[in-house]
């Protein structure tokens, strides 16, 4: 997830933001969603929220603000903000180490652990899977594992973005999103229809999404235990406080001995003691 490009709106509709309002703006999205933007982000954020002014019908970003504080649709305009701002750059088969580990080695030690309990079920949560690709990722390599055949797999993907979730439910992708994909596994998950490639309602089926917001603390226990929980390339748009709380709030919603994979540039050195390191053959992970 990154800073939308500016495109798409004249120079001539912008609307003056002083940097007063730039940081109570910002400082809003801040506390809604953990996204800290500074002061490199101004002219983006000016860019793209002008949009949603002229849309509302308001002719300054001081009325916009307020709009934000105390409308009574307010909470389906941080919906378009999210929508706006921020784009996510994913694809399937995502970090290939760290999905050989899950899938050779944390699937095996899940399943043996739960064969003793009597339990077949595995739950996962994608935290921040933009349009889909690591969530049906998953789902393809649990569809692989020939020994979870009559076990329940649970895959709950979520998105602060509105727009990236519909996306994902409807799983019609181009080629960008199969980069060094191997061609058997294009061909038997994904019908191809035209220049697009849409996934079979087997795997497609395997998930359920939803727009969360993972600092939501209250929302999240609604989930209730996961064994495993993905959130890769999301923490580093927060801040510290933010990375903390999003930590905190994995650490509550994983079962006991349950696992954290983040992304390779991701860590919780200076973040959280409360998991603990694991050195698999293919990679490190955390557990709880």
């Amino acid at each position: 997830m990154s800073l939308n490009q500016d495109y798409g709106f004249s120079p001539d509709s912008f609307y003056p933001l002083s940097d007063e309002l730039y940081r109570l703006i910002t400082n809003l999205i801040y506390k809604i969603s953990g996204l800290r933007f500074d002061e490199s982000s101004k002219y983006l954020i000016q860019r793209r929220l002008s949009q949603r002014i002229q849309a509302l019908k308001l002719d300054s970003f001081q009325k916009y603000y307020y709009y934000l504080l105390y409308d009574q649709n307010k909470e389906a305009e941080y919906d378009n903000i999210f929508d706006i701002i921020t784009v996510n750059e994913t694809y399937f088969f995502r970090e290939e180490k760290q999905l050989k580990a899950f899938s050779e080695e944390i699937l095996p030690e899940l399943i043996s652990e739960k064969e003793k309990q009597n339990i077949k079920t595995i739950r996962i949560w994608s935290a921040g899977c933009s349009t889909g690709e690591e969530s049906y990722t998953i789902a393809m390599i649990m569809d692989q594992q020939k020994y979870l055949k009559g076990w329940h797999i649970d895959i709950f993907a979520s998105d602060i973005s509105p727009k990236t979730i519909m996306k994902a439910r409807k799983a019609i992708y181009t080629a960008n999103s199969f980069r060094g994909v191997p061609e058997e596994i294009i061909k038997t998950y994904f019908i191809k229809e035209n220049d697009k490639y849409r996934l079979v309602d087997s795997i497609k089926n395997m998930v359920t999404f939803g727009k969360l917001n993972i600092l939501e603390e209250k929302k999240l226990v609604l989930l209730g235990e996961m064994d495993v929980i993905f959130c890769r390339n999301v923490l580093i748009y927060f801040d510290v406080e933010a990375k903390k709380k999003a930590i905190s709030n994995f650490y509550n919603r994983l079962r006991k001995n349950g696992f954290l994979l983040l992304g390779h540039s991701e860590s919780l050195l200076g973040l959280s003691t409360q998991f603990k390191l694991r050195h698999f053959i293919n990679d490190m992970v955390y557990q709880k």
